[in-house]
């Protein structure tokens, strides 16, 4: 890559960091993409699956290669002190003014899409049709859904493979193949625990859904423990807990929100029957009127990658980054809604873990094991502070999509 077009890059990094939209809000960042993508010559359509964005680039016959970046932010406040920090603020869902950050680095993934994307639009030495997709909305795992109901492959056909990568706090310079179940299943319950409320003064008059909600919480910790084996891996968090007003009153209901990742789909099932069976028996236990009700907000599945399409894809990073480390990374708990567009379209999935921590602070760690201890003292996806290098992780990002995407076209 040349200094120019990392420059320039570089800067478009640095715009997009600085101007981050909600899910299904990125109508700022869809129009700089279809932009760009339109000045590099690919036929482009907004607003698929609300701002999404597809750009089509056909360059003779051979196999369609999808390229998937998200667009969307998270309702964070930035504390990284860059200079090109976020001081974004936007409406979040329940009508609230909500501080907003690429604290999930989805603004790499877009910039080092359009830097592969410009690469290969320049490029003579392949052939086919590649299928770019800049997809909104993955924070509530909905955006690939969404395009795909909005007709993404019967409108600009299907293709035959699906790939991607998502920045996390490896070093810059590492990258993370897994194959097989890669990046978890998820799923968001919204739980409505139904007490009866009245005065502080008076619980015996009550049936206390604070109170209902904190055991709950703390049984559904036994999900995990003691109810999935230690050879399997599920996680149940709760996000959020919401209830009452004052601090004399007694509120008539309590709301959790839970997040569960899996990545066997028996071990799912297990987990989400343990809830739902907690959850029952809490309210029973306690007194509770009316049954609790629980909701699904998303669900979606792990991103499995295809064993052979992954070793075609690190044989190419081998030749194209042979100074960057090709590691597996083990499995990610985090979740991510590419592997729908993979699923839909019966294609293989290859989707990389791209190292973007400042190597400067792995000097002097040699072993693999080592790393890894140190990635978890870093901030992390999601974290207030997290903030990828630009590089060398953007080059390294355009030549690994570039290198994977020929792969298949190569002429």
């Amino acid at each position: 890559m040349t200094f120019d077009a990392l420059t320039e890059l570089a800067d478009l990094y640095r715009d997009l960091h600085a101007h981050p939209e909600l899910s299904f809000a990125e109508t700022r960042t869809a129009g700089i993409v279809a932009e760009r993508l339109g000045a590099l010559g690919f036929a482009v359509t907004p607003s698929v699956g609300g701002t999404g964005v597809v750009g089509v680039l056909e360059r003779g016959t051979g196999p369609t290669v999808l390229m998937r970046a998200d667009m969307d932010a998270l309702p964070v406040r930035e504390e990284t002190g860059l200079p090109y920090a976020s001081t974004v603020t936007a409406i979040g869902a329940d009508g609230a003014e909500v501080p907003v950050m690429h604290a999930c680095g989805h603004d790499m993934h877009v910039t080092a899409l359009i830097g592969a994307l410009g690469a290969l639009a320049a490029a003579d030495d392949w052939q086919g049709r590649i299928l770019a997709v800049f997809q909104p909305a993955e924070e509530k795992g909905a955006g690939a859904r969404a395009m795909i109901d909005d007709g993404l492959y019967t409108r600009f056909g299907t293709p035959d493979l699906v790939i991607g990568q998502h920045v996390a706090p490896l070093p810059a310079g590492a990258i993370g193949v897994r194959t097989g179940a890669a990046f978890a299943a998820s799923d968001a319950l919204r739980i409505t625990l139904y007490g009866r409320g009245g005065h502080g003064s008076r619980p015996e008059a009550t049936v206390d859904p604070v109170v209902l909600a904190a055991s709950t919480i703390l049984r559904l910790q036994t999900v995990v423990s003691r109810e999935i084996a230690a050879t399997d891996t599920a996680v149940v968090t709760v996000g959020a807990v919401h209830a009452g007003t004052a601090a004399n009153i007694i509120p008539d209901s309590a709301e959790l929100r839970l997040s569960i990742r899996t990545f066997d789909p028996d071990v799912r099932r297990r987990v989400l029957a343990a809830i739902e069976r907690i959850v029952r028996g809490e309210a029973q236990a306690a007194g509770a009127d009316r049954e609790p009700v629980v909701e699904t907000e998303y669900s979606f599945p792990a991103v499995v990658n295809d064993a052979a399409a992954a070793d075609r894809v690190r044989a190419a990073f081998a030749a194209a980054l042979p100074q960057v480390m090709v590691v597996d990374p083990g499995v990610v708990t985090g979740s991510e809604d590419v592997g729908i567009l993979a699923v839909e379209a019966g294609a293989p999935c290859v989707y990389w873990v791209l190292g973007g921590a400042d190597p400067a602070q792995f000097a002097g760690l040699t072993t693999i094991d080592e790393i890894a201890a140190h990635v978890t003292t870093l901030p992390s996806n999601h974290s207030p502070q997290f903030a990828p290098v630009i590089e060398p992780t953007l080059p390294i990002g355009v030549t690994a999509l570039v290198a994977a995407a020929k792969e298949w076209l190569a002429r």
